[in-house]
């Protein structure tokens, strides 16, 4: 008996996969390459934030299947996840050209496109991610943001709640999905103050309370503008944030030369100008 996961013939290799971004704000961020795809594809699963932009999707494409169905209060976000790669490789194992489509650029803060392209080149089917305009970088045009001014470190805000890491607060330091910070079950739309106020226990370790924090939600309709709020760091468990906002905290001190390097550094160049090789 065959293995229904595997492909049966080399008919239903000549499926492929391509997993685009749609960008963050509707019709604007759209790459041609990225419409191509949609376009030529056989199927489309769209795993998206808006049920309007899901339904703009649906003028470029006769079949679109909806991925949102899946989630559900209570259960496992992951569980989720898996159950949209194995939607996909169905459809991929069948024979068909695959377009999974996501908002914001497909690789970022998303378990699923990753995941299913690795599945499908391991089965031996073409398989590719096509890059979007992400939250990430609206965020720095909407904020004025150059990350190498400073330098910028981004974290997942339960990671850093669960895990040793090492902040840099000379530099910008942008924390995602705060609005479910501390969910260990992955089950959970959002949590309560309380849990963000463990992650802003553990920030004030780093920052004073009364630092000013961003938080910011990039525009997804052309309608819109992008929401920005400023607040102190110590407020932060006692405002709406929903899981599409993310936290911005400004640098909280000044670069501090490394004196060390910047002499080794010296030396190395006074021999280049006395000619000899550093």
């Amino acid at each position: 008996m065959e293995n229904p996961s595997t492909p049966a013939s080399t008919d239903v290799l000549r499926g492929s996969l391509a997993c685009v971004g749609l960008g963050m704000t509707l019709g604007s961020h759209l790459t041609p390459l990225a419409r191509s795809h949609i376009v030529q594809s056989d199927v489309v699963f769209a795993g998206l934030s808006d049920g309007i932009v899901e339904a703009w999707l649906q003028r470029m494409h006769p079949d679109v299947r909806s991925l949102q169905s899946y989630y559900r209060e209570g259960k496992s976000r992951q569980t989720t996840y898996r159950e949209w790669v194995e939607v996909m490789m169905t459809e991929l194992r069948a024979g068909k050209r695959v377009c999974g489509v996501f908002y914001g650029h497909p690789g970022i803060f998303a378990w699923s496109p990753h995941k299913v392209i690795e599945t499908a080149r391991a089965e031996g089917y073409a398989a590719h991610m096509e890059p979007g305009i992400s939250a990430e970088d609206c965020l720095y045009a909407d904020l004025g943001i150059d990350p190498g001014r400073f330098g910028c470190q981004h974290f997942e805000a339960s990671q850093l709640l669960l895990f040793e890491r090492r902040l840099d607060t000379a530099g910008y330091v942008v924390l995602w999905q705060v609005g479910h910070v501390g969910d260990r079950s992955l089950a959970r739309f959002t949590t309560g103050p309380a849990y963000r106020q463990v992650l802003v226990d553990l920030l004030s370790q780093d920052y004073p309370l009364d630092h000013e924090v961003i938080v910011y939600r990039a525009a997804t309709l052309p309608i819109q503008q992008p929401r920005v709020r400023r607040v102190a760091l110590r407020e932060l468990p006692h405002i709406e944030l929903p899981a599409e906002e993310t936290v911005v905290l400004p640098p909280a001190r000044t670069l501090t030369p490394n004196r060390a390097v910047q002499a080794r550094l010296a030396e190395l160049d006074a021999l280049e100008e006395a000619g000899v090789p550093a």
